[in-house]
């Protein structure tokens, strides 16, 4: 039986929905100042949510990629405030920095036998100390290299940008084509070409719509274009590697994994150093947005929203399925929230609790899911 509706195509159609209720309460809400701000506020929680899908469909969880993030851009102010170091070197300190921090945390997850969860949690204590250590008594520490502040403050001309739009909509072509390609040859059905069609002309709809608007602002942001380049490289790996392939398969079920040959442990710790070398991405992007490294850089709930956007994109918690494309729609919709309720004057509270609804909603409709592909397993 074909599913009615694919994963990209139902957080397609909840990301129109949150926009259309927003645009109707507020007129702003798609204006082009918005949609720009929009794309720069979720840069940061969609690189997360890239790695939180790596690690997730691992069968795992990060619970402290907030304060990896947070020491990564302290270690990149300290070495641009005390030490004059150059733009690029200070950025591949910090995601040294960050890589090593996620291979201490795999090391000791796979040596001692330890849930991912308890590690992390304890990290992310660890690492909020060792970040407060870092920025010292100051609270923050400025930082003035204009290469780093141009990341998130710099905006693609509106030649290239349509380029942009282009790609994107054939890579998505693309990708739909080629799926229907490995299903036909594998004998599975698929969906009628005519779905197929619409799905790539509502894209195509979306992607020039938004890319109109931004053109007639400042234009596409670069780190938005950064982050579709580290989704694209991350998807890649997870699709048409082997290492990608037997990230899933551990997730979807451990044992019969080891069975089958797998590096079990091997690929478990290069899963979190990649975890945690794209939260280090997120700080320096953070920074850059700040002009700063701060204490609160990567705290609250932000590597929270990241395991939001992960599920609310169809990603997993029990592990095996998710796709990182759907990953950084996720951050849309989580963002589009969050922006469409500041533009319309909600507290902090406000926020939280309607993000923890859309959570909530995304995992009962996993959890229900699950279990109709196991009920249908069972049955077949």
């Amino acid at each position: 039986m074909i599913r009615r509706a694919s994963g990209t195509t139902t957080v397609l159609v909840g990301l129109v929905v949150v926009w259309a209720l927003f645009q109707a309460l507020n007129h702003n809400f798609l204006s082009a100042r918005n949609l720009s701000n929009l794309l720069l506020q979720i840069a940061v929680l969609g690189t997360l949510a890239v790695g939180m899908v790596l690690v997730l469909v691992l069968g795992e969880i990060d619970l402290s990629v907030g304060a990896v993030a947070g020491v990564s851009a302290a270690v990149l102010a300290r070495l641009i405030a005390d030490h004059g170091a150059p733009a690029w070197l200070a950025i591949a300190a910090a995601v040294l920095a960050g890589a090593v921090i996620g291979l201490l945390h795999g090391v000791v997850i796979t040596a001692a036998g330890i849930p991912s969860f308890i590690i992390t949690l304890a990290g992310l204590l660890v690492w909020q100390g060792v970040q407060l250590a870092l920025v010292g008594d100051g609270g923050q520490i400025p930082i003035r290299d204009t290469a780093i502040r141009s990341i998130a403050s710099s905006y693609v001309v509106p030649g290239f940008g349509w380029v942009l739009a282009l790609l994107v909509v054939a890579g998505f072509a693309g990708l739909r084509a080629l799926r229907r390609r490995r299903r036909a040859r594998h004998g599975l059905a698929n969906p009628p070409a005519r779905a197929e069609v619409i799905a790539v002309a509502a894209v195509a709809v979306l992607v020039g719509a938004v890319t109109w608007l931004l053109n007639s602002y400042f234009g596409i942001p670069w780190v938005f274009v950064l982050l579709l380049a580290l989704a694209g490289a991350a998807g890649v790996l997870m699709t048409g590697t082997p290492f990608g392939r037997h990230v899933t398969a551990i997730g979807g079920n451990r044992e019969a994994a080891r069975r089958a040959g797998i590096p079990v442990a091997r690929t478990v710790v290069v899963v979190f150093v990649l975890v945690s070398a794209i939260a280090a991405l997120a700080g320096v992007v953070e920074a850059s947005r700040q002009f700063s490294a701060s204490n609160a850089l990567g705290g609250g709930t932000l590597q929270l929203n990241a395991i939001a956007a992960a599920v609310i994109g169809g990603t997993s918690l029990f592990g095996g399925r998710g796709r990182i494309s759907h990953a950084i729609l996720g951050a849309l919709v989580v963002g589009s929230v969050q922006n469409g309720l500041d533009l319309l004057g909600e507290p902090a509270a406000v926020k939280n609790i309607a993000t923890g609804v859309i959570l909530v909603v995304a995992v009962v409709l996993d959890a229900v899911g699950r279990r109709r592909r196991l009920a249908r397993g069972s049955a077949e």
